[in-house]
């Protein structure tokens, strides 16, 4: 059957709640879709105009209609001359609108008691909606998340965001810090282990970096080319060479001893740890670069196996050290309880996530993988024809 794309939107709410890990869960782990894209970005008042106008020409009841469209125009809009982070999710495969609809949830103008609530949607779970029993009056309402229940309408709104997007910067700065000196961002990456299969590890481990207390203000679906890799890892080549060539130079040395009944001597320790010892190094550096982007150096282009990766910018004060404590060391069995890499990494490569360790880093990993730009609106593009 024919592949679709459809969108799944973050409100602003959801977002500074730092609920994004727990939506991103529900998706990830419950629909058989493959999510292509994401953006951050913060609406103007045209385009919760504009939204919110699709949304009133759409086929719905007439009170789900007005709710949504009512909320993109007071609530999608900059206030306290402000611009709101909000999330766009793109989702390709068959009958994606349907699929969304289903696990995202339905609104219901009626009220709903509290017991009839079962969690089981991410509205059931994250949005609310209050109305007053004698008036039958809405006096709050929240969604939580917005996305459109036919092909029809998410090709219009998807032209939409297409059109507004373009220019749009692909990091928020929307706060005015009272010492910004104080502030830092910092890079992570979500690595390619977590999106193997439909699973909710990328939600949860986001979860898990929003105790910080930090602000998502980027984030994009990566796929690392062989250039980028071998720049983002080229640190940790020659890191490798200085920790590992000498181990095992000293391993192959005592392998031969054992083996040949002979002792070697330090001339031939050096020499084993500058040949056989480097070059175990290296190809622990290929392993990585091939983790990450899919294809080991060396390899020919038809081996390339694309794999994919999230990238998330946070910002406040001590991010660097405030990810990097959640995240855990290198190595997961020597990591402690509680933090991402203990409870998802599996070994030293394969250790779930990768976070800046300084300032100066953020700023080399950060230009290697372009976190300035987003191809979300070129995936748009392209599936609508344009």
């Amino acid at each position: 059957m024919q592949e679709s794309l459809s969108y799944v939107m973050v409100t602003p709410y959801t977002v500074a709640k730092s609920r994004i890990g727990g939506v991103l869960a529900r998706l990830l782990s419950q629909v058989d879709l493959e999510l292509v894209g994401a953006q951050m970005f913060a609406p103007d008042e045209a385009f919760a105009k504009e939204y919110a106008a699709t949304l009133r020409s759409q086929n719905m009841s007439s009170d789900s209609v007005t709710l949504l469209a009512d909320y993109a125009e007071t609530r999608l809009v900059p206030s306290g001359g402000r611009r709101h982070r909000t999330l766009l999710l793109l989702f390709k495969g068959v009958k994606p609108c349907e699929k969304l609809a289903k696990i995202c949830g339905h609104i219901f103008p009626e009220h709903i008691g509290d017991e009839s609530l079962t969690g089981e949607t991410i509205r059931d779970t994250y949005a609310d909606l209050i109305i007053d029993t004698d008036t039958a009056q809405v006096n709050y309402f929240e969604p939580a998340v917005m996305t459109p229940r036919t092909q029809k309408w998410a090709d219009k709104d998807l032209a939409l965001f297409s059109s507004y997007l373009d220019g749009e910067e692909n990091i928020i700065n929307n706060v005015e810090y009272d010492d910004p000196s104080k502030i830092e961002r910092t890079l992570v990456i979500i690595k390619p282990d977590n999106w193997q299969y439909a699973s909710s590890r990328p939600g949860s481990i986001i979860d898990m970096f929003s105790r910080t207390g930090l602000r998502i203000i980027g984030i994009k679906v990566h796929r690392f080319t062989l250039e980028q890799a071998l720049d983002f890892y080229g640190p940790v080549e020659a890191a490798l060479k200085s920790k590992l060539a000498p181990v095992f130079g000293k391993k192959a040395k005592e392998t031969l001893e054992k083996e040949f009944s002979l002792s070697l001597s330090e001339r031939t320790e050096k020499a084993l740890v500058e040949t056989f010892g480097v070059e175990y190094a290296y190809d622990q550096f290929a392993q990585i670069v091939g983790f990450m982007s899919g294809m080991k150096p060396g390899d020919p282009a038809d081996r390339c196996k694309p794999v994919k990766c999230m990238i998330l910018i946070y910002e406040g004060i001590d991010a660097v050290k405030k990810i990097r404590d959640v995240l855990g060391p290198t190595d997961p069995l020597k990591a402690p309880g509680g933090t991402v890499r203990r409870e998802f990494g599996s070994n030293v490569m394969v250790n779930t996530a990768h976070a800046s360790d300084s300032p100066e880093s953020v700023a080399r990993e950060s230009a290697i993988v372009e976190v300035n730009e987003n191809t979300l609106k070129s995936i748009i593009d392209g599936q609508l024809g344009q």
